[in-house]
């Protein structure tokens, strides 16, 4: 009985290890496509199949693929970068030596991260055995023999949920490619609704924030009250585009735009409420181009060169986290971004 009743607190302790190793055991960092991702694993879920965690930019999504067994991969993109190496694959076209790098990265994190979990857990589990053999004043053959059941306990409760159960995993992150293959596809969002009649004479609608309003040049001849609110000039790009070929086109572009408020959603411009760009644009049916300038308000530029301004140095590392966090923040912008413009009827034909 007394030797039923040791392995069974010893079973429970090695169980209780590999569960807090999973909590603790920091995630491994993995330079995969140019981006800083780290590797782990998922709190523990005792079915013995299911997905994996995404943490993209502080936002957790279930992963599209289905891992076997109870400890399943954690990933985390907390940046975006370009290294020389991603630079120079990209200029060369050998994407699918770059596309097979991430996989492979990701796979080996995991293997990383699995061998420094089971030392973990090995510790947790050792440490309270020596503490508790030597309050009890155990014989050194005893004590001995009851840490090595410990660790073989530990040791074979991690190999069943890392190595047996979740075997498989490695070679699933081996085939993943990119984002997308982890995430899928998100249902496209519904297009807000068009106000107004067809636009049919347009051939281009241009989108974004003052850079393709044009905002401090030359006011529009006879400008609305949204044309003055968003600072459109008769010398936007989009103007000097339908001047150079005779077109007509529509430029929606209003000063201080962002993909949500401005391009998505709508803007407030004091006293003036200005529609999603967006919906204005589906009025165009028959336009053949769609112009985008936007994200310098996405990632709030202004306030950065105004701390550049007056800072003697506006490159410390507090600066960088805050344009890091920005910029991650624009990137899940602009995928929705990129998501609504494909619901264009121009990109539809």
């Amino acid at each position: 009985m007394v030797a039923i009743a040791y392995a069974l607190v010893l079973s429970g302790l090695a169980v209780a290890a590999v569960w807090l190793a999973v909590l603790i055991v920091p995630l491994q960092p993995v330079s995969a496509a140019g981006q800083t991702v780290r590797v782990g694993a998922a709190p523990l879920d005792w079915s013995l199949s299911g997905p994996g965690q995404l943490d993209l930019f502080g936002q957790t999504i279930p992963t599209r693929v289905h891992f076997d067994g109870p400890i399943r991969p954690r990933l985390e993109l907390t940046r975006i970068r370009e290294d020389a190496e991603v630079a120079r694959l990209l200029r060369s076209g050998d994407h699918e030596r770059l596309t097979l790098e991430v996989g492979r990265k990701l796979a080996s994190g995991w293997v990383r991260y699995g061998a420094w979990e089971t030392a973990v857990a090995a510790g947790l589990v050792l440490l309270p055995l020596a503490a508790w053999t030597g309050l009890r004043r155990m014989p050194p053959g005893r004590a001995l023999l009851v840490l090595a059941g410990g660790l073989a306990l530990v040791t074979a409760v991690n190999a069943i949920g890392f190595y047996l159960l979740a075997s498989s995993t490695p070679q699933a992150l081996r085939d993943v490619r990119s984002l997308q293959d982890l995430m899928g596809d998100s249902p496209p969002d519904p297009a807000p609704r068009a106000e107004g009649p067809p636009l049919g004479d347009v051939r281009a609608v241009a989108l974004g924030d003052s850079t393709a309003a044009g905002a401090g040049n030359r006011p529009l001849p006879d400008p609305s009250d949204l044309d003055r609110a968003c600072d459109r000039s008769a010398d936007s790009y989009p103007q000097a585009l339908a001047r150079a070929n005779d077109w007509s086109v529509l430029n929606l572009a209003c000063s201080g735009a962002t993909v949500r408020d401005g391009i998505l959603g709508v803007q407030i411009l004091g006293e003036q409420v200005a529609p999603p760009q967006i919906a204005q644009a589906q009025r165009a049916a028959e336009a053949s181009v769609v112009l985008v300038s936007v994200g310098a308000n996405d990632v709030r530029w202004s306030d950065l060169v105004q701390l550049c301004a007056i800072s003697p140095s506006c490159d410390d590392r507090a600066s960088t986290a805050y344009f890091q966090d920005r910029l991650a923040r624009f990137a899940l912008d602009y995928r929705r971004l990129l998501r609504m413009l494909a619901t264009l009827p121009s990109t539809r034909r």
